[in-house]
């Protein structure tokens, strides 16, 4: 099975700014292998590692830890999507890297939330759609959302993964019809996949467990409904789960969904979609 979004981070390699105003637990150096142990208790034996860090000193790092341990089946790096020339630069060096499976960005940490709709972020994302690269994709607001079908229209040909469902209300029932709405626009576009990742309830502390695992059961369903399994995959996004509830109360929660679907879906989720999505070795 392969988590699709694992996080690792060590502040020796690069600055992780928003680390300094992070939650404490999360300040401290996170490394691979307690991420891959974290994840091995939940039945991932393999991590597709995903960026942390707006630099390309944290994509070098990345492509070390890939190249340095079979667990690791690939890394979703940063490269600066407001600056073309450079992606068009980085990018042959990158697609001849075989660790090397898609690009992101800290799309929900800058001011502007239509950063990703600038002229040159549309270049630099023509320059992923014609090496057939993905992008991976964050949406904390409707905003976020909104501007994903912009791009999804935009680009036909760049596959783009939506990370973490795009963020659903959990325990914030009221929004959840908003969230539904966007999620069909979304998954209307054949270009669009989305993880199913960093799903936490909205006050961690106070969340009644059933309750929680209720309301993940029905954010899957809907998932389903929108996206098929077959555009669905599975990650933990270790170690942000630590400052919500729990690493592993949420994956159990999560596992206990997954493993209550049809084999076939299941299957898709737990490592066919990552598969063809990011290229990966079955």
């Amino acid at each position: 099975m392969i988590d699709t979004h694992l996080h690792v981070w060590a502040r020796a390699r690069s600055s992780y700014d928003w680390l300094d105003d992070a939650p404490e637990p999360l300040r401290a150096d996170h490394f691979l292998e307690q991420g891959l142990a974290a994840v091995a208790a939940h039945g991932f034996d393999r991590a597709v590692l995903v960026q942390a860090d707006d630099t390309l000193d944290e994509t070098q790092y990345l492509l070390e830890l890939t190249a340095s341990d079979p667990r690791v089946a690939g890394a979703v790096c940063y490269l600066p999507l407001e600056a073309p020339a450079i992606v068009a630069d980085q990018l042959p060096r990158l697609t001849a890297d075989p660790g090397f499976v898609g690009v992101r960005n800290l799309t929900h940490d800058r001011p502007d939330p239509d950063w990703i709709l600038g002229e040159n972020q549309r270049r630099s994302l023509a320059h992923l759609e014609a090496s057939g690269v993905p992008l991976d994709y964050v949406a904390v607001s409707p905003r976020h959302l909104q501007n994903l079908t912009t791009l999804a229209r935009r680009h036909p040909d760049l596959t783009i993964v939506l990370d973490h469902l795009g963020k659903p209300p959990v325990g914030y029932s009221a929004d959840h019809a908003r969230w539904t709405a966007q999620i069909a626009e979304a998954a209307a576009l054949p270009n669009v996949v989305a993880k199913v990742s960093g799903i936490y309830p909205a006050a961690p502390c106070d969340a009644d467990a059933s309750d929680t695992a209720e309301q993940l059961r029905a954010i899957l369903a809907t998932a389903l409904a929108s996206f098929g399994p077959d555009r669905l995959m599975l990650g933990s996004d270790w170690p942000m789960g630590t400052v919500a509830g729990g690493t592993d109360a949420a994956l159990s929660m999560l596992m206990a969904a997954v493993d209550a679907l049809e084999p076939d879906q299941s299957a898709a989720l737990r490592q066919r979609t990552a598969i063809r999505v990011y290229g990966l070795t079955p």
